[in-house]
């Protein structure tokens, strides 16, 4: 493993020194044998760089402009997945900004915590709801819920957060066909199911669609299959429906958080050991004794070791996913992440896949 980080680091360093060698020389040469074509002096070339990475340094330090807002007074919005996490601190932060929130707690029926805990704020504004996005029955119960709580029926929903999400790990051949059914049915087809049951009140409203996605939605990683599934189709799903939903007026938006794991807890040294327990209990003998003890506890160490890293706040989501919901213009995708989370996005996604699968695995 060691030699192995030696060698992605020396790449790494490799790959900067060519990019720089290249931007040095091979650009300027580029740009001068453009403006040869064009007719213009070769002496712009410089100013062409220069504005080039002016354009750059611009969009990487440039704050969120301002696109307009949109008026809060007697809009709602349904949450989901509001037990806990994202949707727990989302359902509170909303409703500070005025919303009327309808927040969709799995465990409302069971006592859960979170549920208690947003009840007892005491608000008209904020209602919740029991939901389980893998049941029809109860997503068609809280819409009829929802209807009849609108302090306006006819204006509609303003806007769905599909934040309702469960995250798991484990190679292909440890992980059941099972996990990977239940990962998606939460993941993927909740938010198909809860979007497709809102969108005539969403449509009223000329609203909002807002998904919560990963950067896993955009790239795959070790261990992480089941999960990267789920939220490419996620993706998919937001792409196809911003493009039907453009002729209602209705904006669709996908959030990707990167690593947010200490501040939401979503995964802890319990759940990688029961998790553990779990895939070398219902792993077949073959794939046991192929892969060996040693592999797989090397790889369970590496899910322990990323139980304290990310971001502690979750601030940067919430702020996100309320731009998306309250600005005129909202963005097709936003990337609450940590800087070389965006920057490995980037690469994977518009780099070869050889060039990238050889900086990162």
């Amino acid at each position: 493993m060691a030699s192995q980080s030696m060698f992605q680091a020396a790449l790494l360093v490799f790959l900067s020194g060519f990019l720089t060698v290249v931007l040095g020389f091979g650009l300027p040469a580029l740009l001068n044998g453009l403006m040869r074509v064009l007719g213009l002096p070769e002496t712009s070339a410089t100013e062409c760089i220069v504005g080039i990475y002016a354009v750059f340094v611009l969009y990487v330090a440039t704050p969120r402009l301002p696109r307009g807002l949109v008026e809060v007074k007697g809009k709602a919005v349904l949450i989901t997945g509001c037990d806990s996490g994202f949707g727990f601190a989302l359902a509170k932060h909303l409703h500070s900004l005025g919303f009327m929130v309808f927040a969709g707690c799995l465990l409302k029926n069971k006592d859960g915590e979170g549920a208690k805990k947003l009840e007892e704020l005491g608000s008209d504004r904020l209602k919740v709801v029991q939901l389980d996005v893998c049941s029809d029955e109860q997503v068609k119960k809280a819409v009829e819920y929802i209807k009849d709580n609108l302090q306006d029926a006819q204006r509609g929903l303003w806007a769905v957060v599909n934040n309702a999400g469960v995250s798991t790990f484990g190679e292909v051949e440890f992980t059941s066909m099972d996990t990977y059914k239940q990962v998606s049915e939460v993941n993927l087809w909740g938010t198909v199911r809860v979007t497709k049951a809102v969108l005539p009140l969403i449509r009223k409203a000329k609203g909002r669609v807002v998904n919560l996605a990963s950067m896993y939605g955009r790239m795959g990683n070790l261990m992480r299959s089941p999960y990267c599934v789920s939220k490419y189709g996620v993706e998919a799903f937001s792409d196809c429906l911003r493009y039907e939903m453009k002729t209602w007026g209705v904006k669709v938006s996908v959030i990707e958080p990167g690593n947010f794991i200490v501040a939401t807890g979503i995964l802890t040294r319990d759940i990688v050991a029961t998790t553990a327990n779990k895939l070398w209990a219902e792993a077949p003998a073959e794939v046991k004794d192929d892969y060996g003890k040693c592999h797989f506890e090397q790889h369970m160490a590496l899910m322990r070791s990323y139980c304290n890293s990310g971001e502690k706040d979750v601030a940067p989501v919430l702020e996100d996913i309320t731009d998306a919901i309250v600005s005129k213009r909202p963005y097709t995708r936003y990337n609450p992440m940590e800087p070389h989370w965006w920057i490995r996005v980037q690469m994977m996604t518009h780099l070869p896949g050889a060039i990238s699968d050889l900086l990162y695995f």
